[in-house]
């Protein structure tokens, strides 16, 4: 049974109550609002997780956390070379700041090591390039990480952050974010 008919009438009191005074013969109709009743429909919307992700200024790392989960994401593009698994220099430093970052906000428990690549090349060269990539990573991490356990997976082109193509066209900022290394583990 549709409620048209009482919608349409809360909405007639709601307009001549921010209307002002009624005059005419409408006024005879509206003149006591206060005896109008009407069914009000309880409005029930599922909510999904929220997870709010702040990324860099450079756009090489981001954060998202979804309750006592954390995921730092860094691109690929700012710890290897191309086609490589052999952590920069650069990335070793970046590396020892977020261990850091992991022993001061960690609960311990298992930090998972997550390889992913862009949608360039084969399936089975991707899972194997972003496999030994989140292995690097982990090795960078347990000489400065004690008491945890590590669990590496490489994902390949599998789960992109992005779409490789934005209207049928390859988008090469969305491919370089697709070429990531991330760190999840859990906040105390």
């Amino acid at each position: 049974m549709s409620r048209f008919p009482e919608r349409l009438a809360v909405l007639a009191v709601a307009v001549a109550l921010t209307a002002g005074p009624v005059t005419g013969p409408a006024a005879v109709a509206w003149a006591d609002p206060v005896d109008v009743t009407a069914e009000v429909a309880d409005v029930v919307a599922t909510v999904e997780d929220i997870t709010a992700e702040v990324e860099s200024l450079d756009g090489t790392e981001s954060e998202s956390k979804q309750g006592e989960q954390v995921t730092v994401a860094l691109t690929s593009d700012v710890l290897f070379a191309l086609d490589k698994a052999v952590l920069t220099a650069k990335a070793k430093a970046r590396l020892r700041q977020i261990a850091g970052r992991i022993q001061a906000e960690s609960a311990g428990g298992v930090i998972k090591i997550e390889g992913h690549t862009d949608d360039q090349g084969s399936d089975a060269y991707n899972r194997v390039l972003s496999l030994k990539r989140a292995q690097a990573v982990r090795q960078a991490l347990q000489g400065t990480l004690s008491g945890v356990t590590f669990q590496v997976r490489g994902f390949g082109k599998s789960r992109p952050k992005l779409p490789n193509f934005v209207d049928g066209k390859p988008s090469e900022e969305n491919r370089a974010k697709n070429r990531r290394v991330e760190i999840v583990f859990t906040a105390k």
